[in-house]
């Protein structure tokens, strides 16, 4: 294709001219950050100003504007943190997760980074090891489940960046993420990343599974994002992602060469290979004004324009929205983070025919959490004290909509149900089906008893409303424990 081509000779030249613009240099301390919730990247107004912070874990390059210096070290020893996941919870009945595991971080040459490690957890709940991986059951109401952190980076220039490892990514400025996530199940993955001017360009390639018909399958997931800097303060991201499985009833073709290409146009060349493989594309807008975040996210999967102004409710008008603003306030001794964020998916958006084309892995949405036919709006609030502050007090509270099934007709809101399964061509609506609302709040104090592997002990209290036509509950959920706040720990959905 006459644009793919262009656009790759476009990024070959501006990232070559920028290669013998810069000085190559070497990393000082860890190559990737981690991914933690409970450490929010714009709660201070260093993290604010970071260029292409929408792309996570992010790497420390050699850039004076991300405020990192240079240092002409050996490389480092290695430095093993033991990981601690210990709680106890009350919902309905006493159920708890009991998770030991390490992490061993080293750089064996230099320019070069190396994180291998992991979680076991023994729980006898499915609810406290969201995002893990359930491996076997122990007796008759223990199981063991796995979380693997494994991740391993080169970088051999200012411009170029290579990873791969079995871990999570996520692609927003928001608690919830309309591109990628880390919500769901770690995957194996390779990526690929090249900053150049004021442009960060990323290629992941991601290796999924599904059990399908009784079987475990294979699918693969390829995505590139490309985040501009327009201007100091406004970035500018662009999303696309294929989805395909390495074989069908008609043929078997493995990692499909065409999506190997970092450059190329997924829609158009899934269009000039007649494939039904399922693309999703976005756009993401950020500005950073003082301490103030203000960000959007919009996903297409598919839609006709002249239906969306007919208001015609066509079920294949599949898009999502996101709109947030966050930001801290600086109270002298010590600091208030805050984020307010709304999203919204309509009906039907990353589902397809079988769980091999599904924007999922292993049963969980990429994306949002909710998967579509949803709405929410959440409030987030995070407080400690500036210098050496141990104590930290947080709170989530999310209240939306959300339609489910009737019947075993598809409304839209599980992703990996197919859509032909659908009731109606148009008049489509989110909320659709039986209507449930729900509001959940999670308050939590946390206080950092040991900086190695930054272990907290934690006290919080979780509640849970819901409404289904005349049906009303609530549940308050209290929860102790003690654990390394190295990782998300998503139960806020």
């Amino acid at each position: 294709m006459i644009i793919n081509k262009a656009l790759t000779i476009l990024v070959v030249l501006l990232a070559f001219g920028a290669w013998n613009q810069s000085d190559i240099g070497y990393l000082n301390g860890s190559l990737v950050t981690t991914l933690r919730s409970e450490a929010p990247k714009d709660s201070s107004s260093v993290s604010v100003s970071l260029h292409h912070s929408d792309l996570r874990p992010s790497l420390r390059l050699n850039n004076s504007s991300l405020g990192f210096r240079l240092s002409k070290k050996e490389p480092e020893k290695i430095n093993l943190i033991p990981l601690i996941d210990l709680g106890i919870q009350y919902n309905d009945e006493l159920s708890h997760r009991g998770g030991l595991g390490f992490l061993l971080e080293a750089r064996p040459i230099k320019k070069s980074y190396v994180r291998i490690g992991g979680l076991v957890n023994v729980s006898n709940s499915a609810l406290l090891n969201p995002g893990n991986i359930n491996l076997s059951e122990l007796g008759t109401s223990q199981e063991l489940w796995f979380l693997p952190l494994t991740r391993l980076a080169y970088t051999p220039n200012e411009v170029f960046s290579f990873q791969v490892g079995y871990d999570k990514n996520f692609i927003g400025a928001g608690r919830r993420s309309l591109f990628l996530s880390d919500y769901g199940k770690p995957m194996p993955f390779g990526q690929i990343r090249a900053q150049f001017w004021h442009m960060e360009y990323s290629v992941n390639y991601q290796f999924l599974s599904e059990n399908y018909n009784g079987q475990k399958r294979s699918k693969y997931v390829t995505s590139h994002y490309l985040s501009w800097d327009i201007l100091p303060w406004l970035n500018l991201g662009i999303f696309e992602a294929v989805v395909f499985q390495p074989k069908d009833t008609l043929l078997n073709r493995g990692y499909d060469v065409e999506y190997l290409n970092p450059f190329v146009f997924y829609r158009p060349q899934e269009y000039s290979m007649g494939s039904s493989d399922n693309v999703v594309i976005g756009a993401a807008l950020k500005a950073s004004i003082k301490n103030t975040i203000i960000y959007a996210q919009v996903v297409l999967d598919e839609f006709l324009l002249s239906e969306i102004r007919a208001r015609s409710g066509w079920w294949a008008n599949k898009f999502g929205f996101q709109l947030g603003v966050s930001g801290f306030f600086d109270l002298g001794l010590s600091w208030l983070s805050y984020r307010i964020e709304s999203n919204l998916v309509r009906p039907y958006t990353f589902s397809h025919l079988t769980p091999l084309q599904v924007y999922g892995n292993n049963g969980s949405p990429l994306a949002h959490p909710y998967g579509s036919n949803f709405s929410e709006i959440l409030i987030e609030l995070n407080w400690r004290k500036r210098i050496n502050g141990k104590l930290k007090l947080s709170f989530f509270g999310s209240y939306g909509i959300q339609g489910v099934d009737i019947n075993g007709l598809n409304y839209g809101s599980d992703i990996y149900q197919p859509y032909i399964n659908r009731p109606n061509d148009y008049g489509n609506f989110i909320g659709q089906g039986i209507q449930q609302n729900f509001l959940r709040t999670n308050t939590r104090a946390s206080y950092n008893i040991s900086q190695k592997g930054y272990l907290h002990a934690f006290v919080e209290l979780q509640t849970q409303y819901l409404k289904i036509d005349e049906f009303r509950g609530l549940r308050v959920i209290p929860m102790v424990g003690l654990r390394s706040y190295l990782w998300n720990d998503y139960r806020n959905y």
